[in-house]
């Protein structure tokens, strides 16, 4: 029907005229103890700002004229008002940038883009909103952490983009952009894992401690733990609780690699890690629970790498080349059980390496079935293998309480593959 309307244009108006309140709504909260004529908008105007940004939108695409002119004064006004309101203050750019960028984010609404246009209008609502502990948290900050941040900015998003994206080496073996791929995941891993220890681990304990080192090794948390285990420098309860929450850790960063780096293993996977992980969920809640009157002092150090050191993820790397390279050649000559034995032995101390190596063979080289239970021999050999190193460092009549729920949880994922073979 020529006379009908197109719903479309309101609701894009409507949703830009919506964004911009939001914007309003968090800048008036803000400034709320500001006296009358300090700010530099309110609610309304932001209300407005987004409304002009929409209704621009609707018109771009029959009337470009008219719409370029809209946003350039409303831009213009922007600035106007900013510098009349920051004359003879602290000058900040953030008003005048939060106004340009909600017209922005009207202007995509009322242009069909709406998830565009609300994603960035709520992102900046929600970096407004973390001012206060973004503030806080950059003048906790050390040189050698600004250092490390701006290093990894390099690798992850300068030299991983212009490496090549393909095969080099024996059998075509090594794919520069994948390898590198590692070492920036082992970098954000511990990248990660450092500042949850930092910010968390003080405050919330052992077990807090603990799940945020096992972000980056949970044998390391393991060994840590056992070695306060036998010192006796806290509760047995809470010590076990911190290894097995840094077991459920291990099996939640597997499935997360294996999404990303092998996601047609994962199915098979999640079926048969899923019994192991619940038994260290189970074990790390009844240990908490056991715990809980029990006194709660300040976590130690556990032994987790320097997330500022590039040397693990590059010999993790190294051994990716060479695991990649032997399991082409142990699948040419023995056929996928030699692959497992290979991926099995790698994967006791280091499960990731067995995880990326699996990540950078050919497609179709195995069938998901048989990919999800190759990748579980490792996981489950790794945990025991915490296990052992638990009873080693602290003694059997102490680490047993560590040990045991990792045996248990090994024990779970080899009765579930027994199950649905």
């Amino acid at each position: 029907m020529t006379g009908s309307l197109d719903l479309s244009h309101f609701i894009g108006v409507g949703l830009a005229l919506a964004l911009g309140l939001l914007v309003g709504i968090q800048r008036g909260w803000t400034f709320r103890n500001l006296p009358d004529g300090a700010r530099f908008a309110g609610i309304r105007t932001y209300g407005l700002l987004g409304l002009a940004g929409g209704m621009a939108g609707v018109l771009y695409t029959h009337a470009e004229g008219p719409a370029l002119i809209l946003l350039a004064a409303a831009a213009v006004l922007v600035v106007v008002g900013y510098r009349r309101s920051s004359s003879g203050t602290q000058v900040s750019g953030t008003a005048s940038m939060v106004g340009l960028i909600t017209i922005a984010s009207g202007f995509m609404a009322g242009m069909g883009e709406r998830l565009l246009g609300t994603t960035i209008a709520v992102a900046m609502v929600a970096l407004l909103s973390l001012r206060g502990r973004l503030h806080s948290w950059i003048n906790h900050l050390e040189e050698r952490e600004v250092m490390a941040i701006a290093r990894f900015a390099v690798i992850a998003m300068v030299i991983l983009p212009l490496l090549p994206d393909r095969g080099f080496g024996p059998y075509d073996a090594w794919n520069p952009r994948q390898l590198w791929a590692v070492v920036v995941m082992v970098s954000g891993f511990s990248f990660c894992g450092y500042f949850a220890a930092k910010w968390l681990g003080a405050s919330r304990g052992h077990i807090a401690t603990a799940a945020a080192g096992a972000v980056v090794s949970s044998t390391a948390v393991t060994a840590g733990m056992a070695k306060r285990m036998r010192e006796g420098a806290a509760s047995p309860a809470v010590l076990s609780a911190a290894i097995s929450a840094a077991s459920v850790v291990m099996y939640l960063r597997v499935a997360v690699l294996v999404g990303l780096l092998a996601p047609f293993a994962l199915p098979h996977l999640a079926v048969l890690i899923a019994p192991g992980a619940l038994v260290s969920l189970a074990a790390a809640a009844w240990s908490i629970r056991t715990a809980t009157r029990a006194p709660q002092d300040a976590p130690g150090e556990v032994g987790v790498r320097n997330p500022f050191d590039l040397g693990p993820a590059l010999l993790l790397t190294v051994l990716v080349m060479a695991l990649t390279v032997v399991a082409h050649w142990v699948l040419e000559t023995f056929g996928d059980q030699g692959l497992a034995l290979v991926l099995a032995v790698s994967g006791i101390v280091d499960v990731d390496s067995a995880i990326i190596t699996m990540g950078n063979l050919p497609p179709g080289t195995l069938e998901p079935l048989v990919a999800g239970t190759v990748l579980a021999i490792p996981v489950t050999l790794n945990t025991i293998f915490k296990g052992v190193v638990a009873i080693g460092i602290a003694g059997w009549s102490k680490g047993k309480l560590g040990a045991l729920p990792l045996f248990a949880s090994a024990l779970a994922t080899g009765l579930a593959w027994l199950v649905i073979r």
